[in-house]
């Protein structure tokens, strides 16, 4: 009987559809969750402007989803010279590739020259990634130096090319020292393209934000083959024009990726970072955030000391760094940390032990700064400052800590490029 009753019910009625129309700025849009719980977005009415228009689908289709809120401060200023680095680039690329066919006794047409730029740049890449193989970590470290590095190695490689016509009975070793350089500067540009990346993602959209890059990359590089056609055809068309526009070009690639760099904050620790970050809490109590540094980084010389962190250098061999007469005595001040400090005269050095984080590093950064400080107001013995150090770095680690995460700061990992690091 109760299986007969079951039966006689009544299937339950379809899921009814959860749907809302909302309307802001003369656009008017269809939300509706289906019943598997896909939510569907279809355009019921659009009375602006067609400039406007026009803007909105040109923001969708080159800018990560939900901009400007799902990026980090910067990405606006970043993807902008990123057009412009694209741009120049790609213009400079076909000058160098019909400079290159010249010096070979051809005499192709710019179509022709715009195609085999394409052969000629991805034949040295192989050897470009050998060559950068070992240097990954030293990238990951410096990303910003390096991404800049990349570029002044792919113009030196397209001077050359562009010069080869005058000097033909060098065809070969011109062209491929310049092909060799810019093979390496391709993979350098690769390597280090995640981390710059990686910084600007705010909410886990780091495949848009890559996808997206990608795509503005792309339309720039086009727009700038177009415009190296257009140049070869008319003021380019002769060597003294190539001399000219060349070093242009040149000069706007550059500053390109320069501004690019500045732009980006990247929130991971390394040596420079690190230490201005412990410069401004001692100065101002406060710490600061990746967007704040972004500016005031040295990217041609990241490994210069700063006074005011205790002119704290990272990463010497640990026989280099500490006597082993002293090494027993550091050890005994610092029994449970993951670094060793060691004042000199000049700078103290730090060294790191093998598995020591980013706040292991800042650990032994902020002892090293408070030590330098001591020092100029106390006359104390060497480890007695070092220990007096070490107690003040104790008392105030933990809300450092915290509002250095808060602040966006990746606090897990160290970068110190290939610096030495120890193990008992």
């Amino acid at each position: 009987m109760q299986q007969k009753k079951e039966e006689d019910k009544a299937p339950p009625p379809p899921p009814v559809p959860v749907f809302w129309i909302e309307t802001s700025e003369s656009v008017s849009r269809h939300f509706e969750f289906s019943p598997s719980g896909l939510l569907s977005v279809k355009l019921l009415d659009d009375s602006r402007p067609i400039v406007h228009r026009m803007a909105e689908s040109f923001v969708n289709k080159f800018f990560p989803s939900g901009y400007p809120y799902s990026v980090n401060e910067g990405y606006l200023r970043y993807t902008q010279f990123r057009a412009l680095q694209h741009f120049s680039s790609a213009a400079l690329s076909v000058l160098s590739t019909q400079s290159l066919l010249f010096a070979a006794g051809l005499r192709p047409t710019p179509a022709q020259a715009t195609a085999v730029s394409w052969i000629l740049k991805d034949g040295m890449q192989h050897v470009g990634k050998l060559i950068c193989s070992n240097l990954g970590a030293r990238m990951d470290s410096e990303p910003k130096r390096w991404r800049i590095l990349a570029d002044v190695l792919y113009d030196l490689g397209t001077g050359l090319e562009v010069l080869s016509p005058l000097c033909p009975h060098l065809f070969l070793e011109m062209a491929g020292l310049g092909n060799f350089a810019k093979g390496m500067a391709v993979v350098a540009a690769r390597a280090t393209r995640l981390p710059i990346y990686s910084s600007f993602a705010k909410e886990g959209n780091l495949s848009d934000l890559f996808a997206k890059g990608e795509a503005i990359s792309t339309v720039f590089n086009v727009m700038g083959l177009g415009a190296g056609i257009q140049l070869v055809s008319t003021i380019c068309s002769s060597m003294q024009g190539k001399m000219v526009v060349g070093p242009l070009l040149a000069v706007v690639h550059i500053y390109s990726v320069c501004e690019e760099m500045r732009a980006a904050p990247v929130n991971t620790l390394n040596p420079q970072r690190t230490a201005m970050i412990v410069a401004d809490f001692l100065k101002t109590g406060k710490i600061s955030s990746p967007a704040d540094l972004r500016y005031r980084e040295d990217l041609l010389f990241p490994s210069r000391l700063i006074e005011d962190a205790g002119n704290v250098k990272v990463g010497r061999a640990l026989h280099m760094a500490i006597k082993p007469s002293k090494l027993h005595q550091i050890k005994e001040i610092f029994p449970e940390e993951k670094f060793l400090l060691n004042r000199g005269n000049r700078w103290t050095d730090m060294v790191l032990e093998q598995n020591a984080s980013g706040e292991d590093a800042l650990r032994g950064w902020l002892v090293a700064a408070y030590a330098a400080h001591m020092e100029k107001n106390f006359d104390e013995q060497n480890f007695d400052v070092l220990q007096l150090a070490y107690e003040r770095m104790n008392n105030v680690i933990s809300p450092f800590l915290a509002e250095l995460q808060a602040k966006g700061w990746h606090t897990d990992r160290f970068l110190d490029g290939t610096g030495s690091r120890f193990a008992f």
